[in-house]
């Protein structure tokens, strides 16, 4: 049957050991002398260990008490840490983040489940659409904050990393050798005005397949074989995988991806989470 260790035993044995006595210990734990002594004991009791040795003139920790002081402050930081986080009354309500649809994979998952660790009494909505229109919800505050894909940040964007775009298709498919090189953009995404200007520029004649309001459509048609897509390095589908052309398509240009709505030090729970979002785009 488990048996459990007693907290309150354990944060006077730990006091003990880093004040060096019990005196000291139970000032700081504005406890009697005789209180701490008995809480170590009934730990050592419980353990069946000498946790300390009291030979000397002084209190020393035995081999089995120094192991135990590790224990016990992780178990102990880790009880502070559950007690503030549960009864913090301090940061409640709602941030809304607005994020392209191509580019909440892989980082936005981690953020969120960071984000939602740190702050539980906080909820997310996650709105995802494209760069514009977040925009536009920036504006008229649907959004907090919003991550867009673009060429240069606008007025009171940060940038938070620089990747190209590259060639994504079926896997093992064939579909990039065909000319017209068959593609498949959303209709609103900023990215099928750049690969389609590129190509021209090479002299490439392609055609649209697929123009769609979704990814939900683009991706299925791309899975298939049917058409190419670009996305932003880093960023690719895991059933679909960047197109090793050797040189037999053009290389892309590059791509900011730039935060908006963050203000030092206006809001601590906005602040927290546009840190996460910088962490995680650097990582890309």
């Amino acid at each position: 049957m488990p048996r459990n260790l007693d907290l309150t035993a354990l944060r006077s044995f730990v006091s003990v050991a880093e004040a060096g006595g019990v005196t000291k210990a139970a000032g700081l734990l504005n406890l009697t002398q005789s209180a701490v002594s008995m809480q170590l004991k009934r730990l050592e009791d419980s353990l069946g260990l000498a946790l300390l040795d009291r030979s000397g003139r002084g209190i020393a920790l035995t081999p089995t008490g120094d192991q135990l002081l590790s224990y016990a402050k992780r178990m102990l930081a880790l009880n502070d840490e559950i007690y503030a986080r549960m009864t913090d009354q301090a940061f409640e309500g709602k941030i809304a983040l607005g994020v392209p649809h191509d580019i909440v994979y892989p980082a936005i998952p981690q953020v969120l489940a960071r984000f939602t660790q740190d702050y539980p009494r906080v909820k997310v909505d996650l709105i995802s659409s494209f760069t514009m229109r977040l925009k536009e919800f920036l504006a008229n505050g649907e959004c907090d904050l919003i991550l867009t894909t673009e060429d240069h940040p606008e007025r009171g964007g940060e940038t938070l990393v620089t990747l190209p775009l590259v060639w994504i298709g079926a896997i093992g498919g064939q579909a990039w050798r065909r000319r017209p090189l068959p593609l498949a953009f959303e209709q609103s995404c900023l990215f099928k005005d750049t690969v389609q200007q590129t190509l021209d520029a090479e002299g490439i004649d392609w055609s649209m397949t697929v123009q769609a309001e979704s990814a939900r459509t683009i991706e299925p048609i791309v899975a298939a074989d049917m058409a190419v897509h670009a996305v932003i390095e880093g960023t690719e589908p895991a059933h679909l995988e960047r197109i090793s052309h050797g040189g037999e398509l053009p290389k892309l240009t590059t791509k900011q991806i730039v935060l908006y709505g963050h203000r030092t030090g206006g809001d601590p729970v906005r602040d927290a989470l546009a840190d996460l979002l910088r962490q995680a785009y650097a990582q890309l």
